[in-house]
C-alpha cells in the first residue's frame, strides 16, 4: 500500500535521525535545560527575527493547543475557531475538557476575518455569556488554504482593537512557508501574532512542536502549565536535537518545498483528468471531489482520508503529501489514477 493519509506516516528525516544516533550516548541535563534545547531556542529566535521571544518545546499539536490556550485564558474566557479548526473536529474535546469554550463559526476557505470576529464579539455581550478572548487559527488551513499577509494583519489588527489574542497554530508550517501563493515570512509571524507554533511533527522531525511566545504577559507560568499536565519531556534534549537540526541551513524549507512538489503533482493530476476541488488548495493537502466507486477501486493500493459526502455519488477525498513522499510513488499513482478515471467520465 502507497500512504498519501497523512504527512507522518513516516519517522524522521534521515538528517534528525543522524543527529540523535550521533549524540545518543552524551550524557546532558534533562527538562529542556540540555546545550542542544539552549541552542536551537536561539537558532529558532535568529530565523523568526525575535530575540526576545519566549520558545519552549511541546511533544505534540493537540498538547500545545491545550496548553496554550488553557493557560492564557481566565475560567470564564472564550477561543474562536473557524468550524474546520483543529481544536474543534480533531482534538477529543481537549479545550472544552480544560473548561474553555470553543467559539465556532463557519469560515469561508476555513480562514477567520476581522467581520467574522466581530460577528461572534457581538453575541457576547454582558456576563450572561462567556467572554471571548482569543482568536485561533491554522496556516495552512485544515482545508488546505491559506492566509495572505494582508488577510492576518488585518486579523490582527482586529484582534488588538478588541483586545484579543492571536493565536496561530502552524502545524504544517512548512508547507505553507514554501507554497507557491504564499507571501509571509516566518520573520513576519512574530509582528502578526501573540502566540504562534512551530510545527515539527508534520515537518519532518519524529515529533514536537516549537511554541513561540511573542507577547511577554502571556507567558508567565507557562513553564509550570507544562509540567502540570505533564508535557515536559524528561528526555528534552530529544526535541532540542530536532529542532536544532530542521532549522539548520534551509532543511525546514527543503521539507516544506518537497511535500508541495509532490502535492503539485496530485492536483494537476486530478484536474487534467476533470476533477474538482472541495477547496483551491496551494498546500500539502489536496481535496478533490471523486466519483465512490473510483474511490474504492483507488483503495486498493492507496490510502487516503475520507473528508466528507458531496453528493449521493461523489465524495470529498484528502489526499496528504510529505517530505518523505516518493516522486515514483506519485508518478505510478497518477498512472494508475488516469487509466481509473477513464471509466467515470
Amino acid at each position: 500500500m502507497i500512504s498519501f493519509k497523512n504527512d507522518y506516516s513516516e519517522g524522521a528525516h534521515p538528517r534528525v535521525l543522524e543527529a540523535l544516533i550521533r549524540t545518543n550516548l552524551e550524557q546532558t541535563d534533562g527538562y529542556g535545560e540540555d546545550p542542544y534545547t539552549l541552542e536551537a531556542y536561539e537558532r529558532i529566535k535568529e530565523k523568526i527575527q525575535c530575540k526576545d521571544c519566549n520558545i519552549r518545546f511541546i511533544v505534540g499539536g493537540t498538547q500545545t493547543n491545550l496548553l496554550v490556550i488553557s493557560q492564557i485564558l481566565r475560567p470564564h474566557q472564550s477561543v474562536i475557531s473557524a468550524e474546520t479548526g483543529h481544536i474543534n473536529g480533531h482534538e477529543t474535546g481537549a479545550i472544552e475538557a480544560t473548561g474553555h469554550k470553543v467559539e465556532l463559526i463557519p469560515a469561508p476557505e476555513g480562514k477567520l476575518t476581522p467581520a467574522l470576529v466581530e460577528k461572534v464579539l457581538s453575541l457576547h455581550t454582558d456576563a450572561h455569556n462567556v467572554e471571548p478572548k482569543m482568536v485561533y487559527i491554522s496556516n495552512p488551513t485544515e482545508i488546505g488554504t491559506l492566509y495572505k499577509k494582508a488577510e492576518l494583519e488585518a486579523l490582527y489588527s482586529c484582534c488588538k482593537e478588541h483586545g484579543l489574542y492571536l493565536f496561530m497554530d502552524g502545524a504544517r508550517l512548512a508547507s505553507a512557508l514554501t507554497s507557491e501563493y504564499n507571501d509571509i515570512a516566518l520573520s513576519d509571524y512574530p509582528k502578526m501574532t501573540d502566540v504562534f507554533y512551530i510545527g515539527g511533527t508534520k515537518c519532518g522531525a519524529l515529533f514536537g512542536e516549537v511554541a513561540v511566545f511573542v507577547n511577554k504577559d502571556i507567558f508567565d507560568g507557562f513553564q509550570y502549565a507544562i509540567k502540570q499536565r505533564g508535557a515536559l519531556l524528561a528526555k528534552g534534549r530529544l526535541l532540542g536535537l530536532q529542532f536544532g537540526e530542521l532549522f539548520k541551513d534551509d532543511l525546514y524549507y527543503e521539507i516544506g518545498e518537497h511535500s508541495n512538489k509532490m502535492a503539485d503533482m496530485l492536483k494537476k493530476c486530478f484536474a487534467d483528468n476533470g476533477f474538482g476541488f472541495a477547496t483551491d488548495s496551494y498546500s500539502n493537502q489536496q481535496f478533490p471531489i471523486l466519483p465512490d466507486k473510483l474511490v474504492a477501486d483507488l483503495g486498493a493500493k492507496y490510502k487516503y482520508t475520507f473528508t466528507e459526502k458531496y453528493d449521493e455519488n461523489n465524495s470529498v477525498i484528502r489526499f496528504v503529501t510529505s517530505w518523505a513522499t516518493k516522486p515514483a510513488d506519485v508518478e505510478e499513482f497518477i498512472k494508475d489514477f488516469t487509466e481509473l478515471a477513464k471509466r467515470y467520465r
